[in-house]
């Protein structure tokens, strides 16, 4: 597997102590450690191991990652194993996706108040979606879901908004059937858009009235309850975005699908195309200009400004799990729906694992990728030889 020549640690190494001393009264302490975190990983402040191929005698540093879930670096065995634990629960039924949106208005509410709108977010995107399926006029079934919070669009501009990937139908009222949605349509996406519009109001107010709400700088004067009042106002009248893609093909799409969606940080090292002279290149599609790929440049201080934009509040969780793939009772659920639609499983899909296998026969057998074979013969196996200690210091500044 290629290394991209260039990496979003590159950039924070290069500008990141200048953005530090511009934007010391502004930069919180999570943003601090996400910057430190990435410009650590994988290099030799954080240890590791010395390996040598055991054939023609190669030997290569392996420094530990930062795990930070915001690196673009330490997703992959982490995206791995949390599909294969998804593998195990998806049923045999068509799979639809739906995203759920906000008006640029509530975006700037949320990025002052990321926690607090974050959760309505998801609050009143899980309610509608289980209202809406549960309404005989529908669906008439409890459904299950997991619902995946992107905070950016292409350009790294702050854009929140929800990917929710639902099974086809549900375990019906009595529970003694599974009612399966009408083959290529899921739910009214009109009818979605309204009740998703009223909630999240609802919840906005409860967390304004209870104090839960900050402004400042532009948006200060949402302080008096009227001016909140009449910020609000147009919203009311608008209709806002969600929107259902196409239905996948089967569960081979969805476990694509969620591989490129659910442990994704704001932009990937592959996007990026040159940082030189204060600035930084990248690749970005065009949804409005039927979804060209174009080549943007920024100085590289906004373009960290825009990367730190994401970051999310400590111990947020961004992927959850509602109704029959809620976490207390999803195995019985499932259990239930598989029985219902007539679904046998073999041992070996339920059998758990004897041992704690080795991450990186792990990683090979997830991504098809190894991290045993030898970069250089391509015959030997890189073997560990030394322990490399963790020491502190900066990481190696890159010349600029």
């Amino acid at each position: 597997m290629d290394r991209p020549k260039l990496e979003v640690a590159d950039v924070f190494r290069r500008y990141g102590a200048a953005y530090r001393q511009e934007h010391a009264g502004s930069l919180s302490r999570g943003q601090r450690r996400v910057m430190s975190a990435i410009e650590l990983c994988r290099t030799a402040a954080l240890g590791g191991h010395l390996e040598q191929c055991d054939s023609c005698g190669h030997q290569r540093p392996a420094y530990n990652s930062c795990r930070n879930r915001h690196c673009p670096k330490c997703q992959s065995l982490a995206r791995a194993r949390w599909l294969k634990d998804r593998q195990s629960e998806l049923l045999p039924v068509e799979y639809f996706h739906a995203v759920f949106t906000v008006p640029k208005e509530i975006a700037a509410i949320a990025y002052q108040n990321k926690e607090a709108v974050y959760g309505i977010l998801f609050r009143a995107t899980a309610e509608t979606l289980r209202a809406i399926a549960a309404d005989p006029k529908h669906l008439g079934a409890e459904i299950g879901f997991l619902a995946i919070l992107h905070t950016w669009g292409q350009n790294l501009l702050f854009h929140p908004h929800l990917h929710c990937v639902v099974p086809g139908g549900g375990i019906s009222p009595d529970g003694k059937r599974w009612i399966a949605c009408r083959p290529g349509f899921f739910l009214p996406v009109r009818v979605l858009s309204r009740l998703f519009r009223r909630l999240f109001f609802e919840y906005l107010q409860t967390a304004y009235d209870a104090g839960k709400l900050q402004f400042f700088s532009s948006l200060e004067r949402l302080r008096d309850p009227k001016e909140f009042t009449t910020y609000l106002t147009p919203l009311r009248q608008t209709e806002w975005v969600v929107y259902a893609k196409p239905p996948f093909g089967g569960p081979e799409q969805v476990l694509n699908y969620l591989g490129r969606y659910t442990h994704r940080v704001a932009i990937s090292n592959n996007r990026l195309r040159n940082i030189d002279h204060g600035k930084v290149s990248f690749c970005w599609k065009d949804y409005r200009h039927h979804d060209q790929q174009k080549t943007m440049t920024l100085a590289a201080d906004e373009f960290i400004r825009r990367f730190l934009l994401h970051v999310l509040p400590d111990g947020f969780q961004r992927i959850r799990h509602y109704g029959f793939l809620g976490h207390r009772h999803r195995q019985a659920k499932l259990a239930l729906c598989r029985q219902l639609q007539g679904v046998v499983l073999t041992m070996a899909a339920v059998a758990p694992p004897l041992d704690k296998p080795d991450y990186r026969d792990v990683y090979e057998k997830l991504t098809g990728d190894s991290l045993r074979d030898c970069p250089v013969c391509h015959h030997g196996q890189m073997v560990v030889i030394a322990v490399l200690p963790t020491f502190n210091r900066a990481p190696p500044s890159t010349p600029p």
